[in-house]
């Protein structure tokens, strides 16, 4: 899929000869991927269309944190999904963008499912480091959710020349082969995930989500959005199918955190 040992700089013609007829957008450089797409939606982009770059000068991460990659060391787009009428929870893409991106990974040599996990929500992490990120955004028009827009960073050859920054994060070089040709890894990656997107109403994807999850049993600090800085220490024993982690308190009691934050202070509990 993505071993050949030829990536260069991505552009048309490579784009075309890998995604063939599928609708997409190439800019060298970029504000946004997600921005450009949102405006493509707007305008009438297709279900699968997408955006890609490779340099955002001002790419974002969950709750507007900003995050931006070396040209040409990243596989940087946002693809436009038309969610059916009868439309599943947000939440519910969130899961199928992250297991599409860790069905990837797990495509290229020397990558296997003991190593390439899901840090809830969304965090795609090799050996408990963070390789890629995930940013969805609704288009709604009115009461209408028209789009869903998945943003998806990876990196590919990112260098990671600070310590603290290698304790925390990885690219695919590292752990795979080089020169991975990132215009065939993107072909993978929206297949995978047009695949898991037709699955948001199912129980096959939350499975799957659940399986590929490292949080779980884990000792963990976790901050949720809705109760402001409000801490939960305390014990991730589950998930639900709406994708809220349960989190067991050192009060005892379960409390369910929706969309927040997430830091694994202790090894697994055997």
């Amino acid at each position: 899929m993505a071993s050949e040992l030829n990536d260069g700089i991505l552009n048309i013609e490579r784009l075309e000869a890998a995604l063939g007829k599928r609708p997409f957008r190439f800019l060298k450089t970029v504000g946004s991927t997600n921005d450009v797409a949102r405006a493509w939606a707007a305008e009438g982009a297709p279900h699968g269309a997408v955006v890609v770059t490779e340099m955002q000068e001002t790419g974002r991460g969950r709750f507007g944190r900003h995050w931006q990659a070396p040209s040409g060391t990243a596989l940087l787009c946002s693809t436009v999904l038309r969610p059916p009428k009868t439309t599943p929870p947000a939440t519910r893409y969130t899961m199928a963008a992250a297991v599409a991106v860790r069905n990837t990974l797990l495509e290229l040599p020397n990558l296997d499912s003991a190593c390439v996990k899901l840090k809830w929500p969304n965090d795609v992490h090799i050996h408990d480091r963070k390789v890629a990120g995930i940013l969805i955004e609704p288009l709604w028009n009115g009461a209408v959710l028209e789009a869903i827009i998945v943003g998806i960073g990876i990196n590919v050859r990112v260098p990671f020349d600070l310590p603290e920054l290698r304790q925390s994060a990885t690219n695919l070089e590292a752990h795979s082969i080089p020169n991975i040709d990132r215009a065939r890894l993107l072909a993978a990656l929206l297949n995978q995930l047009e695949s898991w997107a037709a699955r948001a109403e199912g129980l096959s994807l939350f499975q799957a989500w659940r399986a590929a999850l490292s949080t779980l049993g884990r000792h963990v600090q976790a901050t949720d959005v809705g109760l402001g800085t409000r801490a939960i220490s305390g014990q991730a024993v589950d998930v639900d199918e709406d994708g809220a982690l349960l989190v067991r308190g050192e009060d005892g009691k379960v409390h369910r955190v929706f969309a927040g934050e997430v830091t694994l202070s202790k090894p697994k509990f055997e």
